[in-house]
């Protein structure tokens, strides 16, 4: 039951300081924004759900959505390949979210330990080493997995590929092919613009 609570509680504290800062940064909120923040609230509650108190759990959500919201804001302004922000909603806000355990577990909640707040500092430090832990073995092991497809296929297609699209290069399909936006694709990758528009 406290783990379902808290699911709910965090990611609408996680909403609520989202629209805030949406409004404060750009004068309004977005409906992208908005299911980001429910991403970000759910992933970090996520570790924390049984170990936290209600209470703790809304403040999770509104600090979660901090760190998250400024890595997705400054994302764009980097080189950084990250399409869906993985890093930022996924990364950021369950390593908020497995920290907060080290500073807020109350043995009352969760019948296992406290933290750091409740007399028991060394929750922290196994919270830290875990948050630590996990995405080194993490990248360790998809960097090998990657040497070794590596070896045997490409790992990403031509930019030829990707400028004509994924969905016409790999699957031999098009995601939009009438009305606004259609583009013909013709099946030997060129394409007659003239003769589309004049056949329109």
């Amino acid at each position: 039951m406290l783990a379902f609570v808290n699911t709910l509680l965090t990611p609408a504290c996680t909403l609520v300081v989202w629209f805030v800062l949406d409004l404060l940064r750009g004068g309004r909120v977005t409906a992208i924004g908005a299911a980001t923040a429910i991403i970000v609230g759910c992933v970090g509650i996520t570790p924390a759900a049984g170990f936290i108190s209600p209470t703790w759990a809304m403040l999770l959500g509104a600090i979660a959505a901090l760190p998250s919201y400024a890595a997705i804001v400054w994302r764009p302004r980097t080189r950084l390949d990250e399409t869906l922000d993985v890093l930022a909603a996924h990364g950021l806000a369950g390593l908020t979210g497995i920290l907060f355990i080290g500073f807020f577990a109350q043995h009352s909640w969760n019948r296992v330990s406290n933290g750091l707040l409740y007399g028991h500092p060394g929750q922290l430090g196994w919270q830290a080493a875990a948050a630590v832990a996990g995405p080194a073995y993490a990248f360790a092991g998809t960097y090998v997995i990657l040497k070794l497809l590596g070896r045997v296929m490409p790992l990403r297609v031509s930019e030829h590929d990707e400028a004509l699209g994924m969905d016409v290069a790999q699957h031999g399909e098009e995601a939009y092919n009438s009305g606004e936006g259609a583009i013909l694709v013709m099946p030997d990758g060129g394409a007659d613009a003239e003769g589309d528009i004049a056949r329109r």
